[in-house]
C-alpha cells in the first residue's frame, strides 16, 4: 500500500530505495543516532538499504507505518516517522529522528501531529505513546506539541553505547485527541 499524507509544508510519503543515501547520512550523524535507540554509529553501507525494505514489509502488512518526511518545495528528505502498531491492544508507538540540518524548525511537530491524526482517524487507533531520552528534551517537546501527556519517566530503561539512559515517556488515547481537535476547531 502507498500511502502518502499532507501538511502545510511536508509530505509524509514512503520510503523509496532512491533515499538510501540520505538516510544513511541523516541517521548517521553522531548527534542523531545518539538519542535513538536503533539507529547505530557509524551507520553501515547497506544497512539503509535493508532499513527501508523492511520499512515497506512491514508497511504491507500493517505493523509499521513509516514514513520519510520531505519538504514540499524542494522535495528534500528530512527525517523520518514512523508509527509502531500493536494490533492486539489497538495502539501505536509514534518514534521518529530528524537530520541535524532540520532540527529547530517546526518539522518534527506537523510530522508528528499529521501522523498522530492518521493514526487516530484512519487506523482508528485507540492510544498512541512515544518515549524518548531524557537527555533529549527537543524528541519530548515534539510529543507534547503533538498533544501528548507526561505519562511516567523509567530511570536507566535502556542502555545506549554501554550507557544506561532514562526514558521518558508521553502519550494519548482517542477521547483525548478527539478533545484537542474538537477545542482546535472552535
Amino acid at each position: 500500500m502507498i500511502l502518502t499524507l499532507q501538511t502545510d509544508r511536508l509530505l509524509l510519503r514512503p520510503f523509496e530505495e532512491a533515499d538510501a543515501k540520505q538516510v544513511q547520512l541523516l541517521a548517521g550523524d553522531k548527534d542523531v543516532a545518539s538519542t535513538t535507540l536503533a539507529i547505530p554509529h557509524p551507520y553501515p553501507d547497506g544497512a539503509a538499504e535493508q532499513w527501508i525494505e523492511a520499512a515497506r514489509q512491514a508497511s504491507d502488512q500493517g505493523d509499521r507505518y513509516v514514513f520519510a518526511i520531505v519538504r514540499q518545495e524542494d522535495h528534500v528528505l528530512l527525517g523520518n516517522m514512523t508509527l509502531g502498531i500493536t494490533k492486539h491492544h489497538n495502539r501505536a508507538e509514534l518514534a521518529y529522528w530528524m537530520g541535524k540540518p532540520y532540527w529547530g524548525q517546526g518539522y518534527a511537530t506537523e510530522a508528528a501531529r499529521r501522523v498522530v491524526q492518521f493514526g487516530f482517524e484512519e487506523l482508528a487507533l485507540n492510544r498512541i505513546h512515544a518515549a524518548a531520552m531524557t537527555r533529549n528534551p527537543a524528541s519530548y517537546n515534539v510529543m507534547i506539541k503533538a498533544g501528548m501527556k507526561y505519562e511516567g519517566t523509567f530511570p536507566q530503561h535502556i542502555m545506549k553505547w554501554n550507557q544506561y539512559e532514562d526514558l521518558v515517556f508521553y502519550g494519548m488515547n482517542k477521547s483525548e485527541w478527539s478533545l484537542l481537535r474538537l477545542n482546535a476547531d472552535q
